[in-house]
């Protein structure tokens, strides 16, 4: 709980500090901020399951393995900030208290014991979405983003509350234990499986899963570079480990029509995501597809009883590695560019080597390549979904990820083997000290899976 209030403290400063006109100490100081918090989170590791407030907040170590997570990928996305709104300078304490508050948003998505803490989390986490989403008020794509993203979530945010509306209906509670010791102990009236069924929809249009994804690749391509750096990292994992924790309480023991419903939209996910992103020329459309293949991936955690959390944790921490950083040079290679294709990366391993290799591993790591973490992401993870029986998910996983290659080769290929007469200013540092952290960070997560593995336990 103290982790909630000191993010939402934090972000408050931010706001003061722009009223001293001291706009150059707002980047650094919530770095620290959010580096100091995460030590204060990290403390917690191994709490005592504790609960705040009638049980509004929860703390394990399923939410602080998390939060901490979600910390760390908001530092990340804050240090780019200064580079990327330097044009916009009297702005940089809105957005960066936005991505802030977005992040007590996730945290609450994640420690919420009662379903009205969960709903307010995913409100939060929504509107600063939004406000970003449109955030370029000057670009025509940027406002039809912000406007699809505020619609369809509107919608979405809609049918989660329906659902938690029959929940409460069937079990006279919004209290996390109380309904879970009814499932266990009374038979649930029919409403009760309807209302769980509407809130897991809802969550999956937050994660952009098929068929719940159109918004996805207009509102990615339309949205200002960062803003979709932080759609595609941190608002999908933090709905991805709040549906899971939805679900393992919501419905304890999985029915055959459960599992059907997971594995079809899992299966539908992979195959439409990776097929699709085999079609596009604009780099951020096909990271949107690619983002939908993987949503699939991670939906398959649901299935599987034991350790999946484990498995779950690893897996969105190595895609997030891979995300940021190819964000991290994306965002230097698309400034001021209106059409953000594949070709802007022409000549690129020739021109800047180490950032090509940057991207070149992360790509490979998106694809599930050896000995990078993104691999032993998904090895670990069919590797569960094989003792539930469920074979025929495990082999379209596998065909899925050969046809990632194809499209994740098209920039590898742009990069290596093409030439490019443009000429590209100097790369800020920021950017390329994020980005070779990551790459370092990816190769060490692959190589010892279980400092990652071991952290929820």
């Amino acid at each position: 709980m103290n982790t909630l209030i000191a993010i939402s403290g934090l972000g408050v400063l931010c706001l003061l500090i722009e009223m001293f006109n001291v706009r150059k100490a707002i980047v650094p100081i919530t770095i620290l901020g959010l580096l100091g918090i995460l030590g204060y989170n990290i403390s917690e590791m191994n709490p005592i399951n504790a609960s705040y407030y009638t049980n509004m907040i929860f703390v394990d170590k399923f939410s602080v393995a998390f939060s901490s997570l979600f910390i760390v990928i908001t530092a990340v996305l804050v240090a780019m900030s200064h580079e990327f709104y330097k044009d916009r300078p009297t702005k940089i304490s809105d957005f960066v208290a936005i991505k802030v508050f977005m992040l007590a948003g996730g945290v609450a998505m994640v420690s919420f014991g009662n379903l009205a803490m969960f709903f307010l989390g995913i409100e939060v986490l929504s509107i600063a979405l939004y406000i970003l989403a449109a955030s370029n008020r000057l670009s025509l794509k940027s406002n039809e983003a912000g406007m699809k993203y505020f619609l369809m979530g509107s919608f979405a945010s809609g049918i989660i509350l329906f659902g938690i509306a029959l929940i409460y209906g069937a079990t006279g509670s919004f209290d996390l234990i109380t309904i879970y010791q009814f499932v266990h102990t009374t038979a649930y009236p029919q409403w009760y499986f309807i209302g769980v069924v509407m809130v897991v929809i809802g969550m999956f249009f937050k994660i952009a899963t098929v068929p719940f994804h159109f918004w996805a690749p207009d509102v990615y391509e339309g949205s200002p570079a960062l803003t979709t750096a932080t759609m595609s990292t941190l608002a999908k994992v933090i709905a991805m480990a709040t549906l899971f924790k939805l679900t393992s309480i919501l419905v304890p023991i999985q029915t055959y029509a459960f599992q059907m419903l997971i594995v079809v939209v899992s299966m539908a996910s992979m195959l439409l995501g990776n097929i699709m992103a085999l079609r596009q020329n604009n780099i951020k459309r096909m990271l949107a597809f690619s983002g939908i293949s993987h949503a699939g991936f991670m939906v398959m955690t649901l299935l599987v009883s034991n350790n999946s959390a484990n498995i779950l944790f690893y897996y969105a921490t190595s895609y997030v590695v891979a995300g940021l950083a190819i964000f991290a040079v994306i965002l230097y290679v698309m400034k001021d560019k209106e059409n953000e294709t594949i070709d802007n990366f022409n000549g690129f391993g020739k021109t800047h080597p180490l950032l090509a290799a940057v991207v070149t591993t992360s790509l490979l790591s998106m694809a599930g390549i050896p000995i990078l973490s993104g691999f032993f992401a998904k090895f670990f993870l069919l590797n569960q979904v094989i003792q539930t029986g469920w074979i025929v998910l495990v082999i379209i996983a596998i065909v899925s990820s050969i046809i990632s290659v194809g499209y994740y080769f098209k920039v590898i290929l742009a990069m290596y083997t093409k030439d490019s007469e443009q000429i590209l200013p100097t790369i800020p540092l920021v950017y390329k000290i994020i980005a070779i952290v990551l790459l370092v960070a990816n190769i060490v997560i692959g190589l010892y899976p279980n400092s990652i593995l071991s952290l929820i336990g």
